[in-house]
């Protein structure tokens, strides 16, 4: 494991900024507790109507009525990238026909009891880059 230079700093980003990012990105990790545990699952999302749409396989039973998502491009070779962690209530989508519209546009990971779509709606939104020092 390499350690990146020590020319690099965090700089904080705006939520405006924060939701672009997000709104770039297709993949990210939905984090929430089960008993006394975090769990974190793969997620593919996009950003409509200012709520978040996540697929991921976890059973919809165990979803909690807040989580978190996280979404991140860190360049391994430079250390430079970007992270961006969106939080808030929660809901699973159970209407047949948008369930249908988000199967066919959102790649699942699983079929099944542990493919579930939910909708997250932001109250925190938060990001930062990775970004080069000035010299």
């Amino acid at each position: 494991m390499s350690t990146p230079p020590a020319s690099l700093r965090m700089v904080e980003v705006s939520g405006a900024e924060a939701l672009w990012l997000l709104e770039g990105s297709a993949l990210g990790r939905l984090v929430y507790p089960q008993r006394e545990v975090t769990v974190i699952r793969p997620g593919r999302h996009t950003w409509e109507y200012g709520r978040l749409v996540v697929r991921t396989p976890a059973p919809s039973a165990a979803i909690p009525a807040t989580a978190t998502y996280h979404v991140d491009e860190v360049r391994a070779a430079t250390g430079t990238g970007w992270s961006v962690t969106v939080a808030g209530p929660v809901d699973v989508i159970t209407d047949p026909n948008e369930a249908a519209h988000y199967q066919r546009t959102l790649a699942g990971w699983s079929h099944g009891p542990h493919d579930t779509l939910l909708r997250l709606h932001p109250k925190t939104v938060s990001g930062f880059r990775l970004a080069r020092a000035e010299p």
